[in-house]
């Protein structure tokens, strides 16, 4: 009596409607992949190729900021020169950079 009825509208069939809802999450995520996940890939890439070319002489800077010369280079291990008979032995991801040849003769 007092409560009226609630009828449900009818179904029309929106062919893009799917499509349009899922264009941001898809848009979001194309942004996403070229902005940041892209890069970063190449970044790892790049840093990968520079510790598997790691040899004896290189001049090299560690992740926590130490510079030294290599002089040993194992499969997961590099023995870095920090001082004049003072070597540390470093795992070979921490490199951080290789430095130009001489430059430590600057600092």
């Amino acid at each position: 009596m007092l409560i009226s009825n609630a009828y449900a509208q009818a179904a029309g069939a929106d062919p893009t409607g799917g499509l349009m809802g899922m264009l941001p999450l898809i848009l979001m995520f194309v942004v996403l992949w070229f902005l940041m996940i892209r890069p970063q890939m190449k970044k790892a890439k790049e840093h990968k190729a520079m510790v598997e070319a790691l040899g004896k002489g290189d001049e090299v800077v560690t992740g926590g900021g130490i510079a030294g010369r290599v002089t040993e280079v194992n499969d997961s291990f590099v023995q870095v020169e920090v001082a004049p008979n003072t070597v540390v032995a470093v795992q070979k991801n921490a490199v951080a950079t290789v430095l130009p040849k001489g430059t430590l003769k600057a600092l």
